[in-house]
């Protein structure tokens, strides 16, 4: 067995890939904020690709963790010299580890912000990245302006403070470029949010107006926020997949990551300087990423709204479970090819029919082990960006809501906290006990739920989807999951 290090790469055996490059001779020239499982399957992974091809060797990334949960990634990457395990999972139960070496240090916020704001304020660092999740931009889903509420960003705006937030640390680091005359960095979001180069100028420059009109002009301006589009399923790594890491290939990794064979990025050609040669290696530099986008949102990430409550209520625990019955995929289809599919753009490139399929394979892979506890989770933030656009833009068109009304009201059911064999369900969600207070009333007044419009606008009020709604949470309580996509919600 060998513990993950630099000094322990060449003791690794033949089946495990390990970085081509020196890393002595990599040079920061990326920070990214919130490095979890996604981002060390995706855009870590990419990086290190190029430096295995001897290029981009001055683009390592520098990590920053700035909530309390994060201290655990810090000290594991402190002890592995910033390296971790990349295991493929293919469905024949094929395993495909590689050593990432791309990420070159990682910085915990509470600690040591000085270090943060320097490393940012480096002229050396031209890209700022983000993987903080759907809730990380702080975006009020009605008004769609900036909720300020969050105690971070209130203790940020006030006079003199060390910033706490992600936005914080942005906007203060850009401040310093300014007054220094060093050129702004181009951040560059990699969240699943519509338009999400747009959503973190946005935001960014609504919280810089907070504390300063002038930086807000200079950051609306000079900063450039490429859109992107990101895929790859990253479940939560599992103990049995450190143990089948170790056992399998001799390697003991605190924290490795998990991921399947498909993995897709397309990115906005908007960069305020020079950027990686990502093109290189299989990353799709576009001028527009909004088709792209609104396809892998309402297809791949609203189809994962639309197995999760519903296979977990039936008694499914796995993504892959839920997908291998056919009742569901019939569902997941019917879903993508009557009311996802229909407010789609022309995708250039992509047929479509096979992209549906492709995902249905996908999520069916037994080896991810894609928990539904995972895709429950946050749905506050992920219903109304990926799901209720969908629904709109089929009101306005007049075409189907059914199944979409249905994926809604098994998120209202699942929120009662207590699954279809009487077992408690731990709903994770920011707003955990607002949901759960209103699903409380769902069966004596099921508008409840679904009567907040900073989640739902005004749908409680649109007769079409009211109707399909309650009709399709009562054949929920009634009937059971199963039995309600057996003869329909009506």
């Amino acid at each position: 067995m060998t513990v993950l290090s630099s000094e322990a790469l060449d003791a690794l055996g033949n089946e495990v890939g390990v970085p081509s490059y020196d890393r002595t001779a990599v040079r920061p020239g990326i920070v990214h904020f919130g490095v979890g499982g996604f981002h060390r399957a995706h855009q870590a992974m990419y990086l290190d690709q190029l430096m295995n091809a001897g290029k981009a060797l001055d683009w390592g990334i520098v990590g920053v963790g700035v909530l309390p949960q994060d201290r655990r990634m810090y000290d594991v990457l402190q002890a592995q010299d910033c390296l971790y395990t990349l295991v493929v999972k293919y469905p024949d139960g094929t395993l495909e580890p590689r050593v990432i070496g791309s990420i070159v240090d990682y910085l915990f916020a509470p600690d040591d912000p000085s270090a943060v704001l320097d490393r940012l304020v480096d002229p050396a660092t031209r890209i700022v990245s983000l993987t903080i999740t759907e809730g990380g931009y702080h975006v009020n889903q009605v008004t769609g302006e900036l909720d300020a509420t969050d105690p971070a960003l209130a203790a940020d705006l006030r006079p003199g403070a060390v910033p706490v937030s992600v936005f914080g640390f942005i906007v203060e680091a850009l401040a310093r470029r300014r007054a220094a005359g060093v050129a702004p960095f181009t951040v560059m979001s990699c969240d699943n949010i519509p338009g999400n180069g747009h959503v973190a100028r946005k935001m960014l420059t609504s919280f810089a107006r907070l504390k300063d009109a002038s930086l807000a002009s200079f950051i609306a301006g000079e900063v450039r926020f490429p859109n992107s589009m990101v895929d790859r399923i990253t479940p939560v790594t599992a103990d049995s997949d450190r143990v089948a890491l170790t056992e399998r290939f001799g390697v003991e990794d605190g924290w490795p990551v998990v991921c399947e064979p498909f993995t897709q990025w397309v990115l906005e050609d908007a960069f305020g300087g020079s950027r990686p040669p990502f093109e290189d290696v299989g990353v799709q530099i576009v001028a527009d990423v909004e088709p792209y986008e609104l396809m892998k949102l309402r297809l791949l990430n609203a189809s994962h709204q639309a197995l999760c409550y519903l296979g977990y209520l039936a008694g499914y625990r796995y993504a892959h479970e839920v997908c291998q019955d056919k009742l569901f995929v019939d569902f997941l289809l019917g879903y993508m090819d009557v009311e996802g599919a229909p407010t789609l753009p022309p995708v250039p490139g992509v047929d479509l029919d096979r992209y549906k399929h492709q995902l249905i394979e996908r999520f069916a892979n037994p080896e991810v082990r894609d928990t539904l506890a995972r895709l429950c989770a946050e749905s506050s933030d992920r219903i109304p960006k990926w799901l209720l656009p969908v629904v709109r833009e089929q009101l306005a068109a007049g075409r189907e809501i059914g199944r979409s009304a249905l994926v809604v009201a098994s998120w209202a059911r699942y929120a009662e906290g207590v699954d279809e064999q009487g077992e408690p369900i731990e709903v994770v969600d920011r707003l955990k006990d607002t949901l759960m207070e209103r699903a409380r009333h769902n069966r004596q007044d099921p508008l409840v739920f679904i009567s907040d419009p900073d989640l739902f606008g005004d749908l409680a009020s649109d007769p079409r989807f009211v109707a399909e709604y309650t009709s399709a949470l009562r054949s929920l309580h009634e009937r059971g999951a199963r039995a309600t996509l057996e003869v329909g919600a009506g």
